[in-house]
């Protein structure tokens, strides 16, 4: 718990420098990718923003990704309507010998501000349970056995409020990004939700739009039954690399994002994960 604390004491001191340095205030970009559960964020925490608030009434997002060391595909999709509203969905697919698939479902609304954004959301979770019990032998086949199998569902559901705000860190664009939330799993006690995290425009000047560095930390995952990462113990460090397509001019109109994903980075069961955004306005 000491180490955990000490982690966020630092990465707090760290956001609030670089959401209000100089008291500036800028835009990242139009830039607003997916987190791995859906919602617009960053991987694990979701970020105030929607995916279209503003560049379209109806904006649709489609997305993918794939965990290297656990071996599991995510697949994602998200509605954006009237600016301030938005619904996800994804499915995990993992594998079979941990829980096979899982799926999320998940809302977000907006409020009207202007230079901080609010928001509320919240999701609910399928989580397939599938567990191994007897080894039973069989002298017909190459691995001498098999596994019998049961399991069933389960659900656990997420509800949260997030603010979001603009400034520079040493003349770079940021976006910081604060989350607080409950996690209603059964039989767990201890769901408070706390994360933070950054999203830094790199070398603007040189890059222009192109690359954002992406780092958040909390003591929740994008699942309650996550692959690839264990928030629970101390906290979970991700980052990685956002790659904003987008800011090609012929590719100007869509969101297409690549994200190279570092999850659980101080951990022993840390991850590395690819990921895949594009987007399209439906709606102008």
């Amino acid at each position: 718990m000491k180490k955990t604390a000490a982690v966020f004491g630092v990465f707090f001191c760290l956001f609030l420098l670089a959401g209000n340095s100089l008291g500036a205030q800028s835009e990242v970009s139009t830039l607003r990718g997916m987190s791995l559960n859906g919602a617009t964020g960053l991987y694990a925490v979701p970020t105030a923003r929607t995916g279209w608030e503003k560049d379209a009434d109806v904006g649709i997002d489609a997305g993918a990704s794939y965990n290297f060391i656990s071996e599991n595909p995510m697949i994602k999709m998200g509605i954006s309507l009237f600016h301030w509203v938005e619904i996800t969905g994804a499915i995990d697919l993992q594998p079979e010998i941990r829980s096979n698939t899982d799926g999320v479902l998940g809302a977000k609304l907006q409020f009207p501000t202007t230079k901080t954004a609010l928001a509320l959301g919240g999701n609910i979770q399928f989580l397939r349970e599938k567990r191994y019990s007897a080894f039973h032998v069989n002298y017909f086949t190459p691995y001498g056995g098999y596994f019998t199998s049961h399991g069933g569902y389960s659900t656990a559901g997420q509800i949260y409020a997030a603010a979001t705000y603009s400034g520079e860190f040493f003349s770079w664009p940021a976006e910081t990004t604060f989350a607080l939330g409950y996690t209603f799993v059964k039989d767990n006690k201890d769901n408070f939700d706390f994360g933070m995290g950054f999203d830094l425009l790199l070398l603007p000047d040189i890059l222009q739009r192109f690359a954002h560095w992406i780092v958040d930390f909390s003591n929740f995952s994008y699942t309650a039954q996550p692959l690839g990462t264990n928030p629970w113990a101390r906290g979970s460090l991700n980052t990685g690399i956002r790659v904003d397509l987008a800011a090609v001019p012929a590719l100007s109109r869509f969101k297409f994002n690549i994200d190279l994903m570092l999850l659980d980075l101080l951990d022993e069961d840390r991850s590395v994960v690819l990921g895949l955004v594009f987007g399209l306005p439906l709606k102008r």
